[in-house]
């Protein structure tokens, strides 16, 4: 059984096919699906897709929605968050960070909107007792720094999972030492991806939580070259389904059963997002199989 810790399955690309997306991953073993928001106009249908297909949701206003929002969206994030206090289906603030990847948001300017809706989130965070889920894009160490910053001032967050992670080996071992678990997904699945996959073998095991972020990042399989989409091949659109063949190849990296793999990354998950603990229980056999992983020396 997995958990998809970062899924859009409300993003338009999915459309009228997200409920049957939705059911051939769960035919998958696909157990929970994190549908985080990114903007708020969409808090409550990402909480009612959530209820639909029974998975968890977070909330929060993404770093490329910046440049739109207004402050009044961090009082509407505020309230949304208040109404669904006792939701055992919402267990995370995000996805929220900062991207200084996308020219636009790299001006003087948008860095200080996009910091100033960063620190503001995580006050929300810490505000409602929730961890966070972190869009990390050429902005690790400006993303630490608002963490420090954060358990500085007394109010620190309680963790969370950096999304989609990238970065360094240092940058990941920080994350780590503060508690933060680190998303891995159809990235690692490419051949040239040599950094990121000595990282998905060689971190921790306890570090480690799985994600699609599909619609987006495909997987090695999935992936249409940029001569190819010229020549009239759309993107492979990626899905929650994708997830098991993602968790194998991580597997097979780590030298671990992809059974062992998946039951570790669930406990992961629930460690990382609290609320998942009590919405979905222990998986199946998950202490036999951490026990084999560290047996295999996966758990290093």
């Amino acid at each position: 059984m997995w958990i998809d810790t970062h899924c859009h399955l409300d993003a338009p690309e999915f459309g009228p096919d997200a409920l049957a997306e939705r059911a051939r991953a769960r035919a998958a073993a696909v157990a929970c699906c994190v549908l985080p928001a990114v903007q708020a106009r969409d808090f409550a249908a990402v909480r009612a897709l959530a209820h639909q297909t029974g998975d968890a949701y977070a909330l929060g206003i993404h770093p490329l929605y910046v440049p739109q929002a207004s402050d009044d969206d961090l009082y509407r994030l505020e309230q949304a968050l208040a109404d669904a206090r006792d939701d055992p289906r919402l267990v995370a603030v995000g996805e929220i960070g900062l991207d200084f990847f996308v020219p636009e948001l790299c001006t003087e300017a948008m860095r200080a909107r996009q910091q100033h809706f960063y620190r503001a989130q995580l006050g929300l965070a810490q505000r409602f007792g929730l961890p966070v889920i972190l869009h990390v894009r050429r902005s690790a160490d400006a993303l630490l720094a608002g963490l420090r910053a954060q358990a500085a001032s007394g109010r620190p967050v309680s963790g969370g999972i950096a999304h989609a992670f990238s970065g360094s080996l240092q940058q990941a071992q920080a994350f780590v030492a503060l508690g933060w678990r680190l998303g891995f997904g159809g990235a690692v699945t490419f051949d040239t991806a040599r950094r990121l996959r000595e990282l998905a073998a060689t971190l921790p095991l306890q570090a480690l939580v799985l994600e699609t972020d599909a619609p987006d990042i495909p997987p090695q399989w999935l992936y249409v070259t940029a001569a190819e989409r010229a020549a009239g091949r759309p993107q492979g659109r990626n899905s929650p389904a994708e997830l098991p063949r993602i968790g194998a190849e991580i597997a097979r990296l780590r030298g671990l059963a992809p059974a062992a793999l998946a039951a570790a990354t669930w406990a992961n998950a629930c460690a990382a997002l609290p609320r998942l603990r009590a919405l979905l229980g222990p998986a199946p056999d998950t202490d036999a199989a951490v026990a084999e992983a560290a047996a295999a020396g996966g758990a290093a």
